[in-house]
């Protein structure tokens, strides 16, 4: 069942990968980006697109990078906690009073 998956994803993988490959072939044709004061930049259209997803996959990694960080920090740290629970014996539990339940009576 599991190498049924893995032909399957590579399958998907082949046919997206084609997919854009010729996206980017038939989308040749310069564009014209323009940034602010005036400049511009001349690119072939598959090569803006290729650059606007890479920096926005980097920008996205980049935004994750706190987050990341702090989870890493709060699981050090339990697993520091637990260790060191493991290593303290656990107090004994008194036994319940049966007195304390029972109702008492005038």
């Amino acid at each position: 069942m599991t190498t049924l998956f893995k032909v399957l994803s590579w399958i998907v993988r082949i046919l997206l990968f084609a997919a854009l490959f010729l996206l980017a072939v038939k989308n040749t044709e310069l564009v014209t980006v323009r940034f602010l004061f005036g400049s511009s930049w001349q690119a072939p259209l598959a090569l803006v697109v290729l650059v606007v997803l890479a920096s926005g996959a980097a920008l996205g990694i980049l935004a994750c990078l706190p987050a990341l960080a702090r989870q890493r920090r709060e699981l050090a740290s339990a697993k520091a906690e637990a260790a060191a629970s493991a290593r303290k014996p656990a107090e004994p539990v008194p036994p319940p009073d049966p007195a304390a339940d029972m109702p008492s009576q005038f």
